[in-house]
């Protein structure tokens, strides 16, 4: 068999086992990695890759200091932080709620802070006369590309353990990814402020004011609050997590901070992360006093065990397949990328669609965008960009809470998978975040 006809049977096995994964959803992403590893080491004789420990020790030494800040009440602590935020400017909240979701999502790491938020975006909007689909649709859309920004996020664990290895450490993604990001979400507000009818126009919304199922936007009573109790003990929790998030980011930003190795060289970020989160963790637990045999029951904790199942299958797998064929990528595939590097941004949007998890996608393509020569700092632009498509289709459990919350029902599930509301916000901010932060990589990347 010829060398062209073993890489395409091999890498159908490994499309296969991707399609084969996220038709399962959750562990089995992990599953059907490892089976695909199976078939590659067993089938066709490859030398099994590296599984990605550093990325795992990672996501866990989060997961499980994010666990213990939820336990505690600090994500209850932070959405009340959130809500005020976004009262404050009530006429504005197409831009302002998902630039303060966004940020919020960067420092917990996770997107999960959004769900107590929605009811209170939905009832501001609708109050003020503005449409509640706007800023819903764009607030979720926003909390994807957020974990491309965040230290702390399964998807950034993907990411620098990677690209440190070239140089490439965590400020030098972020310093690409944060401004990106939040321009593409200023960027977008103003088209998705023109998405849908007004209020005032739209039918079916007033068909419901008619039939008394929901007031009118003047005469909408008292504002909901974020459904969240806040205690003393998860505000410190927060706030020593947070603690946590910025040590990271100054030791990525003084690298002179860092301990030295035995042979005098500064410690990397990937044990500098997982160190700083297990001393966070344990801080929390010493202040907080969160009940310690809960931990395993917090949605976080679930969240973070499943992505690193995901993450330890479907990185095995695509590290035994690139392995095996550096070269033909490289002088292939590689040329192909290099003059269009879009078809990355691509890949990497593609497969959020598919799997819904931007740490996958992240171990999937962006070895292949590495191994094609793509600049990093353009790799990290068009990478934060690509995480909007995970809400391309309206399959996520946020997508499904922010219709469910929209009283006024102008948030739309759809039935043919392109008519739902947050197919054009995903989109529009993929394509702004994808293009500025092309350009920014090209300025301040490597």
């Amino acid at each position: 068999m010829s060398d062209i006809l073993l890489f395409s049977a091999q890498l159908i096995v490994v499309l296969g086992c991707i399609v084969m994964g996220t038709r399962s959803s959750g562990v089995g992403l992990g599953l059907w990695g490892g089976t695909g590893v199976a078939i590659l080491v067993f089938v066709f004789g490859l030398a099994p890759g590296s599984p990605p420990v550093d990325a795992l020790l990672i996501v866990l030494s989060v997961v499980l200091a994010s666990s213990m800040m939820q336990s505690a009440g600090g994500i209850d602590w932070m959405v009340t932080i959130a809500a005020k935020l976004i009262e404050r400017s009530p006429k504005q909240i197409t831009l302002v709620a998902p630039l303060v979701a966004f940020l919020f999502s960067v420092g917990a790491g996770t997107s999960n802070i959004l769900y107590p938020l929605l009811p209170v975006i939905q009832d501001l909007s609708y109050r003020n006369g503005i449409r509640p689909s706007r800023p819903l649709s764009l607030s979720v859309v926003a909390t994807g590309v957020a974990l491309a920004c965040s230290p702390v996020s399964a998807a950034m664990a993907a990411m620098i353990t990677l690209t440190e290895v070239k140089g490439f450490e965590l400020l030098d993604v972020i310093k690409v990814t944060l401004p990106a990001a939040i321009v593409g979400i200023v960027l977008a507000s103003f088209v998705v402020s023109r998405l849908g009818k007004e209020i005032a126009e739209d039918p079916e919304i007033q068909a419901r004011i008619a039939e008394g199922k929901i007031p009118a936007p003047t005469a909408a009573s008292k504002a909901v609050e974020a459904e969240v109790t806040v205690t003393r003990e998860g505000k410190w929790a927060a706030i020593i997590f947070l603690l946590g998030v910025l040590a990271i980011v100054v030791f990525g930003l003084f690298k002179d901070l860092r301990p030295l190795d035995g042979e005098g060289v500064a410690v990397g970020m990937t044990p500098i992360i997982e160190i700083v989160m297990f001393v966070t963790g344990t801080i929390i637990l010493l202040v907080s006093r969160p009940k310690v045999a809960e931990i395993p029951t917090m949605t976080v904790f679930k969240a973070g065990m499943v992505s690193a199942i995901a993450l330890f299958g479907l990185a095995w797998l695509t590290d035994t397949f690139l392995g095996a064929h550096t070269t033909l990528i490289t002088e292939s595939i590689g040329g192909l990328v290099s003059n269009s590097p879009w078809i990355f941004a691509l890949g990497i949007f593609i497969v959020c669609v598919l799997t819904t998890s931007q740490s996958t996608a992240t171990r999937t393509i962006v070895p292949i965008g590495i191994t094609a020569g793509i600049p990093l700092g353009l790799l990290s632009g068009m990478w934060a960009g690509a995480f909007a498509g995970i809400y391309l289709l309206p399959t996520n459990g946020s997508q499904i809470a922010a219709a469910n919350f929209d009283t006024s029902g102008s948030t739309k599930l759809g039935t043919k998978l392109v008519d739902h509301s947050f197919f054009v916000p995903t989109l529009v901010l993929a394509g702004f975040t994808i293009a500025v932060g092309a350009l920014f990589g090209v300025i301040w990347g490597g």
